[in-house]
C-alpha cells in the first residue's frame, strides 16, 4: 500500500511541475524585438537587462519578475540561468522553485504520513531546481573549458592570416561548436550594437568565471590598448591553458576512487533509510516517532553531510 501511495504521491508532483511549467511558458508570450535586443545589449554587470513590459506577458509571471527586481535578485538569477543555458525567465524559474517545493512536500506526506517528513523533503525541494542549474552549469563550464584552447589557437591562426580580431571573433563563432560559439558571438553582436570593446569581453568573462578565460582576454585587451604581436602571446596562452588542462585530467584520474567513495558516503545511508522506511513502515518508524530516534537520525544525517564535504574538500585539488 505503500509502494502504491508513493507511486501516486510521485506521479501527483511530476504532473504539478509540468502543469506549472507549461502555463508559466504559455503566458510568458513570445518575445518581441526589444526582448531579442535585451539577450545582447547587456549592463555593466554582464547579465541580461530586465525585460521591458510586455501585453501579452502573462500577470503572475509580470508581477514576479517586479517583484523579483524590486529585491534585487532577478538580474542574479537571470545570470546564473544564462551559465546555465536555460531559456527561463526569473520568474518561471521561481515558479518552477516553489512548485517542487510542494509537490516534494507533498509527496513526503503520503508516503511517510508524518508532518515532520514533510518539512525536510520540502526544503530539500527547494535546492532540487538550483541543484539541476549547478549540474548543467558545470556542464556548459567543463565543455568551454575544454574548447578554449582550440578557440585560443584559432584566433591565434586568424591573426597570423591576416584576419582583424573582430574578423576573428566571427570565424571562431561559425566555425566552433556551442557554448564557446555562441560566447564569441554574443560578443561580436554586443560589439555591433555599440557595446565598447573591452565591456563586451569583461561581460563574456563574468559570464562564464574561467581563468584561462580572464587570462586570455586580458592579454587581448593590454594588446588593444599598446600593440604588439598578439598572435604570438595567443600561442603562448594556448600552450599554457593545454598543458594546465592535461595536469587537472591526471589528476582526476589519480582521485576518482576517492570522489566515487565520498558519494557512496554521503548519499548511501539516505537512500538506504528511505528504501527500508517504504518497504519497512514499522520497523522504521520507531525511528522516527520518539524523540530519541530522531535526535540520533538528525545526528547521523549530519556526521554523513560533513563527511562527504570532508572529503570533497580534499580530493578537490587545485591547478
Amino acid at each position: 500500500m505503500n509502494a502504491v501511495a508513493a507511486l501516486i504521491a510521485l506521479s501527483c508532483m511530476v504532473s504539478i511541475i509540468v502543469f506549472f511549467v507549461g502555463l508559466a511558458r504559455f503566458v510568458g508570450g513570445t518575445k518581441e524585438l526589444t526582448g531579442r535586443l535585451e539577450r545582447f545589449a547587456t549592463r555593466d554587470g554582464g547579465t541580461p537587462a530586465p525585460a521591458s513590459s510586455d501585453p501579452k506577458k502573462g500577470r503572475i509571471t509580470e508581477e514576479l519578475d517586479k517583484q523579483l527586481s524590486r529585491r534585487g535578485k532577478s538580474n542574479d538569477i537571470a545570470a546564473e540561468l544564462a551559465r546555465a543555458d536555460l531559456k527561463l525567465t526569473p520568474a518561471e524559474f521561481f515558479i518552477i522553485q516553489v512548485t517542487v517545493v510542494i509537490g516534494a512536500g507533498v509527496f513526503g506526506f503520503l508516503v511517510f504520513r508524518q508532518a515532520f517528513m514533510a518539512l525536510p523533503l520540502g526544503v530539500a525541494g527547494y535546492f532540487l531546481p538550483r541543484l539541476y542549474v549547478r549540474i548543467r552549469q558545470g556542464r556548459r563550464k567543463r565543455a568551454f573549458a575544454s574548447q578554449l584552447p582550440d578557440a585560443i589557437g584559432l584566433l591565434a591562426n586568424s591573426l597570423r592570416s591576416g584576419y582583424s580580431l573582430a574578423q576573428s571573433m566571427e570565424l571562431l563563432s561559425r566555425e566552433m561548436q556551442p557554448p564557446i560559439s555562441d560566447e564569441f558571438g554574443r560578443v561580436v553582436r554586443e560589439i555591433g550594437l555599440g557595446l565598447p570593446f573591452e565591456q563586451a569581453m569583461d561581460n563574456m568573462v563574468r559570464r562564464n568565471k574561467n581563468e584561462d578565460l580572464d587570462l586570455t582576454v586580458t592579454a587581448i585587451l593590454v594588446n588593444h590598448e599598446v600593440g604588439g604581436n598578439l598572435s604570438q602571446v595567443l600561442e603562448i596562452i594556448g600552450h599554457t591553458v593545454r598543458e594546465r588542462i592535461r595536469i587537472k585530467g591526471e589528476i582526476q584520474v589519480l582521485t576518482a576512487q576517492q570522489q566515487m567513495s565520498g558519494y557512496v558516503v554521503g548519499l548511501m545511508p539516505f537512500g538506504l533509510t528511505l528504501f527500508l522506511f517504504i518497504i519497512t513502515p514499522d520497523y522504521m518508524g520507531e525511528l522516527f516517532h520518539s524523540l530519541c530516534g530522531q535526535m540520533l537520525a538528525c545526528t547521523a544525517f549530519a556526521m554523513v553531510g560533513t563527511a562527504f564535504v570532508l572529503i570533497r574538500k580534499i580530493v578537490n585539488i587545485e591547478v
